[in-house]
């Protein structure tokens, strides 16, 4: 594993918890990120990534005017939104199988489980950066390949990655 550059990446973290924003920005900050931008809630998230151009987006799943479902819907929207290929992190309290699926399904990059350890939240960036994953645009979904690069699957219908920067594929 190659360290990381964090002086050289920009976040957004986005909770309505000003305290675990406060932690999360410490543990970015002792990581040796400098550029750090906050918002309380899902429309100002939406705002500071326009205004900010982040290198990774932190949110949590639920917060008032819209939740992190729904910013990170509004981001995976290639045809409207210059960050739509925006690294996305959901943190939540709330572990249950929907909400992990719902997240995915929303084309979130990542999913960590709150209470986040410094470790958890290192390693879930290193592999963002260092094994990104391709993304997938069909009729009802746009993100990245929701498939672990790991996972083995063989027969006529896998799907084969291409030199663009996505790739299209029937429902």
């Amino acid at each position: 594993m190659a360290k990381i550059d964090f002086d050289q990446l920009r976040f957004v973290v986005v909770d309505d918890n000003a305290h675990m924003r406060r932690i999360l920005r410490t543990m970015l900050r002792a990581f040796g990120s400098r550029e750090i931008y906050e918002a309380e809630d899902g429309a100002s998230g939406l705002e500071a990534v326009e205004a900010y151009q982040p290198d990774i987006l932190i949110s949590d799943i639920k917060m008032p005017i819209f939740d992190g479902i729904e910013l990170t819907r509004m981001i995976r929207n290639p045809d409207g939104f210059s960050q739509a290929y925006l690294p996305i992190i959901i943190l939540s309290a709330y572990s249950e199988k929907h909400q992990v699926i719902a997240a995915r399904d929303a084309g979130a990059t990542d999913f960590i489980c709150k209470p986040v350890s410094a470790k958890t939240l290192y390693d879930r960036i290193q592999n963002i950066i260092e094994n990104p994953r391709p993304f997938i645009r069909t009729t009802t979904y746009f993100g990245p390949d929701r498939r672990r690069q790991d996972s083995v699957f063989s027969g006529e219908d896998k799907r084969v990655a291409d030199s663009t920067q996505y790739i299209q594929v029937p429902d």
